[in-house]
């Protein structure tokens, strides 16, 4: 990091809509990092992204050395940020656009002595720059206590020089907390929204651990045969709810269906608040028990309105069946409402004499993606340190057809390791090998009730189709072809293919703090998405894709962006408060001095010819009245007498 908690003076503060351009030189996979951070942003704050076009003040994010940004806006037109090799990271990334959104680091505080210590001898040489501290002249702590578990304190080992700390921490239990690069922190999330007045996140929608007794609004409906109850236990289970897990007397509670107090086949309706959407797309998250019969069922709908659905009809989403007994389960339904609405939660009785009934805890609704994947791991501290090492999860499908699994590392502590596999599946024959450009996202979830209070450790790797192995096969090539044999647990035969990940995905004592494991549970989640539309400038086509980029010979000068408009190769120009490039390929420089120049000349221009103008007017005009008085005169005659 090259640069220096909020800095002060509104000059420096961008507007909540920040364009952006990806420089052509970022990584593949940082570029689908960079817009899953903007993800983050739009989550917890009132910050959003949009691809620049034409403003006068954007960032360029590109691969420079390190990861780097300046500090606040500029106001120097094009404003870059350094996404280099190894930065490609989400927290990372928001670490940097917080940078330029106006933040320094946190032990750059100007009461940071009152809580660190720098060991100024153990710094490398020339990095001592970056631990200085700033005056309250220049920083603004804008009122939020000294936080050792921002994404914008350096680690313990931040530049030294040998294997002794350079930041030590005046309360010894943080040494392990600062440096976290997960997620914002609480704090981080205060102060951000406080420096650009945010109200509200932009793609947050709710949040119930039903806490309160008015349980977020929730509704009770009257065509059905029973009510959810808010209660803290279950005779039959749970024992307590899924946000406190009976660590908190007195509290947690949760709303549980009785399914003894009706007859099969019944149904209870619970329904949230009125919510209205921005984006069209949703992922409702949360977790479920069931005490009662294999065969009792959860109903997912959701219930519009607008002018073309005059009777507010309920629209069936998602039958959640099969739902294991005894232990709380995490699940997600996509949703895609454009209209306002409730989303309706209808429990059913099924077959079965048991007592018990369906219990609902922890929902969240955001306009987000949903995970494609969940590997639910139970009993997970039994497995640490285990002596095979290795925790495969069940075989996975991605959206567009490949089958995968992660392979956790368990016994290289204090280290957690994290692996991507792929391995022969159903659809091997009709897809392309080696596999292109598929960004695969891994995240252990923080299991705090609140998502906006999540700081979940999320880290991805990106399918490259040339990355060779040191025989020269190609990677991500069919696994048939360069993986090995193995068994499920079933005796069915498959090939793996190679694992690629990280040996330091989440260190043992992070992985114990905060809400990682709960219950001894841990869960994990997957994404497989195709970000080959994010390759724009591939030279050379990969074994089996062709892509066809007219930008690719369309060069723009001065900084300029190439894009594609109605299907052809055009340039956006950069531009400034006082200045812009035009012409096709932005080979022309325009300035407010220029335009002045030429309009105070063109003034004296005209003032000159309308003055020759009229001189000449005058000398003509002056000159046919002396040759008519001349003619009159010669014309007279005198007469004799």
């Amino acid at each position: 990091v090259q640069e220096r908690n909020s800095i002060v003076g509104e000059s420096y503060r961008w507007p909540h809509t920040i364009p952006y351009v990806l420089d052509d030189s970022l990584e593949m996979n940082a570029r689908g990092v960079i817009l899953n951070a903007f993800e983050r942003y739009r989550l917890k704050t009132c910050i959003d992204f949009k691809p620049w076009s034409g403003e006068p003040n954007y960032i360029s994010v590109f691969k420079g050395s390190g990861c780097w940004s300046s500090v606040g806006n500029r106001r120097v037109g094009k404003q870059e940020l350094s996404i280099g090799k190894g930065c490609d990271r989400i927290a990372t990334v928001q670490h940097e656009f917080l940078h330029a959104l106006g933040f320094w680091h946190e032990q750059s505080r100007s009461d940071r002595d009152d809580y660190v210590s720098i060991i100024w001898d153990r710094i490398i040489s020339g990095k001592k720059n970056n631990f200085e501290s700033y005056d309250d002249r220049q920083t603004d702590s804008l009122n939020v206590p000294y936080d050792y578990s921002s994404v914008m304190h350096y680690s313990k080992t931040a530049f030294q020089n040998g294997s002794e700390p350079t930041i030590v921490t005046r309360i010894p239990d943080f040494m392990d907390v600062i440096g976290q690069r997960m997620d914002f922190s609480d704090s981080d999330i205060l102060k951000l929204n406080q420096l650009y007045n945010c109200s509200s996140s932009l793609s947050f929608m709710e949040s119930c651990d039903f806490e309160l007794e008015n349980v977020c609004g929730m509704i009770q409906s009257s065509e059905d045969s029973a009510d959810w109850q808010r209660v803290s236990q279950v005779p039959e289970g749970p024992e307590s709810d899924h946000s406190n897990m009976g660590r908190c007397k007195g509290s947690g509670f949760f709303m549980h269906f009785n399914r003894s107090s009706v007859n099969e086949g019944a149904t209870a309706m619970l329904g949230s608040r009125i919510l209205y959407p921005k984006r069209g797309f949703q992922c409702l998250q949360f977790f479920l028990y069931n005490s009662g019969s294999e065969y009792d069922q959860l109903n997912i709908y959701v219930r519009e309105y607008s002018a073309a659905s005059v009777n507010r009809t309920l629209t069936l989403v998602e039958e959640i069946k099969d739902v294991p007994i005894g232990s709380w389960q995490l699940y997600h339904v996509t949703l895609k409402v454009t209209n306002k609405f409730r989303v309706v939660f209808g429990g059913v009785r099924g077959a079965g004499a048991s007592r018990g009934g369906l219990s609902i805890d922890d929902i969240n609704l955001s306009e987000t993606q949903c995970p494609h994947h969940v590997w639910h791991i139970r009993n997970f501290t039994q497995l640490i340190g285990s002596p095979s090492g290795s925790v495969y999860s069940p075989s996975f499908y991605s959206s567009k057809g490949y089958a995968f699994q992660i392979r956790l590392n368990l016994s290289s502590l204090p280290n957690v390791g994290m692996y991507f596999h792929l391995i022969s599946g159903a659809n091997d024959d009709q897809l392309e090998w080696p596999c292109p450009w598929q960004q695969v996202t891994m995240t252990i979830l923080d299991q705090n009730p609140d998502i906006r209070q999540r700081m979940s450790n999320k880290r991805s790797i990106t399918t490259d189709p040339f990355m060779t192995t040191g025989n020269g096969d190609y990677f991500w090539d069919r696994p048939s072809k360069v993986g090995v044999q193995d068994f499920f647990p079933n005796g069915t035969q498959f090939q793996r293919g190679r694992g690629y990940g990280y040996s330091v995905f989440m260190t043992h004592e992070r992985l114990k703090s905060r809400d990682f494991m709960k219950g001894d549970d841990v869960y994990i989640l997957l994404t497989v998405e195709d970000i080959s539309h994010l390759n724009t400038t591939q030279n050379e086509p990969t074994p089996t894709l062709g892509i066809n980029d007219l930008c690719t010979n369309f060069k723009c000068e001065n900084d300029g962006v190439c894009i594609l408009h109605n299907g052809k190769a055009e340039c956006r120009c950069p531009s400034g408060e006082d200045w812009w490039y035009m012409g096709e390929r932005c080979e022309k420089r325009g300035s407010t001095r220029d335009t002045i120049v030429i309009a105070v000349s063109s003034t004296v221009a005209v003032f000159a010819v309308m003055l020759v103008i009229t001189l000449v007017s005058v000398y003509c005009t002056r000159k046919k009245y002396h040759q008519e008085t001349s003619s009159k005169t010669a014309n007279m005659t005198l007469e004799n007498v």
